[in-house]
């Protein structure tokens, strides 16, 4: 059991600072990977992973993950996202809008703009919901709810082009990433500020800041094992059917999570089998996080 971590409540700062999550309001400027190095920097951890990309002059929800917590960072590319966007149209919006944007839920087709870091190929992302909040003069405001990956600088592109007056997008905030949204976002200053409490003996506001890791989890479906298997996760070994202790929902093939009946969490795999069998694999491994 030594070598399984406690209860997230009753982490120390400096496990917090190895195994955390900081959901932070990433500011105009930066680059998101920028953003990740300066939290790695002021934390003081090795590594730091940000839970999917924005460009520069984005802002809003960007968690970062911390430490050995940067080996779950998979997890933010299965959720949605979502987003506010300023849409500047080249003419004025016609009157059938509204109707015009709502066209647009559902799968559509995009292919990734030029400058993307990844291959320019036709694929399908699923847009949930677009809803027209106000339209000023040739400008609208949209939230946007959709697939991770889904270019919204193209989807505004498009959108112009429907409404038959061309358009660009204006500026743009991530409210949302599974499981994170804008509700307790925090920012730069405030880890910094902290930080600095933390080093004078005043943990609290780091604890306001910096979450256990298991928190960018909580949109997973849960196994609860026994502690004794997963000190066999630990080793590299699959979650078996014995072990199992409880679980929810999920479906063959789904990414959720193994936890300890403390809350502490073991790994992220795949559910390969039946929990409530006698026998069998029941969840295949892809990160060991203990």
């Amino acid at each position: 059991m030594s070598d399984l971590r406690g209860p997230p409540s009753d982490r120390s700062a400096d496990e917090l600072r190895s195994f955390g999550v900081v959901n932070l309001d990433k500011p105009p400027g930066p680059s998101a990977h920028q953003v990740a190095g300066w939290v790695r920097d002021m934390v003081g951890t090795d590594r730091a992973a940000h839970a999917g990309t924005l460009d520069p002059k984005v802002t809003g929800c960007l968690p970062v993950l911390l430490g050995d917590a940067t080996r779950m960072a998979q997890v933010f590319l299965e959720g949605t996202k979502e987003y506010v966007a300023v849409l500047e149209l080249h003419g004025p919006a016609p009157s059938d809008f509204e109707a015009v944007v709502a066209e647009f839920e559902g799968e559509i087709y995009q292919k990734p703009p030029r400058k993307s870091a990844v291959t320019r190929r036709l694929r399908t992302r699923e847009i949930h919901a677009v809803d027209v909040l106000e339209v000023r003069d040739r400008q609208a405001l949209l939230r946007i709810d959709c697939e991770s990956g889904t270019y919204v600088r193209k989807l505004c592109h498009d959108i112009g082009l429907a409404a038959g007056t061309g358009a660009h997008m204006g500026h743009l905030r991530r409210t949302a990433t599974d499981p994170f949204d804008d509700t307790d976002l925090s920012t730069m200053h405030d880890l910094s500020d902290a930080l600095a409490f933390a080093e004078e003996g005043e943990e609290s506001f780091l604890r306001d800041v910096v979450a256990p890791a298991e928190r960018a989890l909580r949109h997973l479906p849960r196994v609860t094992v026994a502690p004794s298997a997963a000190e066999q996760v630990a080793e590299g070994a699959p979650v078996y059917a014995p072990g199992v202790i409880d679980s929810e929902d999920a479906s063959r093939g789904d990414l959720l999570a193994c936890y300890t009946p403390n809350d502490a969490v073991v790994c992220l795999g795949r559910l390969v089998g039946d929990p409530d069998a006698d026998s069998g694999e029941v969840v295949s491994l892809e990160r060991v996080l203990v």
